[in-house]
């Protein structure tokens, strides 16, 4: 190791004893999502200390690395090796080398590989250092618009549309905002899905975060949905942001705080035989929704 590294560690506090054995440490390197000035001076330091990077794609690490003059030995690590490369990199951590994860773009283990290698470094009493920098659910949350305060990151849905809708029913009475990744070839049938389970939410979908040609569409799930739906081809790396459940009230087009349809559930609750305040005192229960808003839709619901 180099001097750099040495003292890094000392400012760390990651030297050992005397006669101690050193151990290395392992650095979660986050990259790039799309403008390759998206790299922290930190994150520069780390990889060009580090003994070895085990990186998700290594043709994709090299450019990188070569573009800041970094010369390192890269070992692979993806989803079908990375059980097999864990056990090689916790002992390579244990003779002292230090470790940088990498991944093809944004924080490792964010759908991304590195879990297994986190895990039995932990489990192992090795020190990690997770480093801040670029993600893509991050950056497109703070954008879309929507409320930061709670969210959910999703990632990508299930591929066919039956257990895509199963899921997102799972996810509906969620007041968090949602945060998913799709495919281009797909997100035009996930958004059709989206809308119809969780109903006509606000949303906001980006295109290439970061690249030259980023693209933002905001706006209620059917305008968002129509603008992609009239186009030839979708291409790129799609992010998509979607508004949780407001409590006491519904914003989604219909449908409750509980993922009910209210309409339909007073329509229930009233051919039971009930009396208007039991309906819609169980209504409001059942939906999440405002008290004026649950009188007014039983009052026009019931017979007359």
């Amino acid at each position: 190791m180099n001097e750099a590294a040495d003292e890094r560690r000392a400012d760390q506090g990651e030297t050992g004893g005397p006669g101690e054995q050193r151990r290395g440490t392992l650095s979660v390197v986050p990259t790039p999502i799309g403008n390759p000035r998206d790299i922290t001076l930190r994150a520069l330091d780390v990889l060009r200390t580090a003994g070895l990077v085990a990186a998700e794609d290594t043709r994709r690490a090299r450019r990188l690395l070569d573009a800041h003059d970094i010369d390192v030995r890269i070992v692979s690590c993806y989803d079908h090796n990375e059980q097999a490369r864990t056990a090689e990199l916790i002992s390579v951590l244990n003779a002292g080398t230090d470790v940088a994860l990498i991944s093809d773009a944004g924080t490792p283990l964010v759908n991304d590989p590195g879990y297994l290698v986190v895990g039995a470094a932990l489990a192992d009493g090795l020190r990690v250092d997770p480093l801040p920098g670029a993600s893509a659910a991050l950056s497109a949350l703070v954008g879309s618009g929507l409320p930061a305060n709670r969210f959910l990151y999703v990632g990508f849905l299930p591929r066919k549309s039956a257990a895509r809708r199963t899921a997102l029913t799972e996810l509906a009475p969620l007041a968090a905002t949602l945060i998913f990744f799709e495919a281009p070839h797909r997100v035009v049938e996930m958004l059709a899905d989206v809308r119809e389970v969780l109903g006509d939410r606000s949303a906001a979908l980006v295109r290439n975060l970061t690249k030259s040609h980023e693209e933002w569409l905001r706006g209620p799930l059917s305008q968002v949905h129509a603008d992609l739906a009239a186009r030839d081809e979708v291409k790129g790396e799609i992010t998509v942001v979607v508004e949780g459940v407001r409590r006491g009230g519904s914003t989604n087009g219909g449908v409750g705080a509980g993922g009910l349809d209210p309409d339909r559930v007073i329509e229930l609750l009233l051919g039971a035989g009930l009396d208007t305040r039991t309906v819609r005192s169980l209504a409001g229960q059942l939906t999440g929704l405002a008290r004026n808003e649950v009188y007014d839709r039983v009052s026009a619901l019931r017979p007359r």
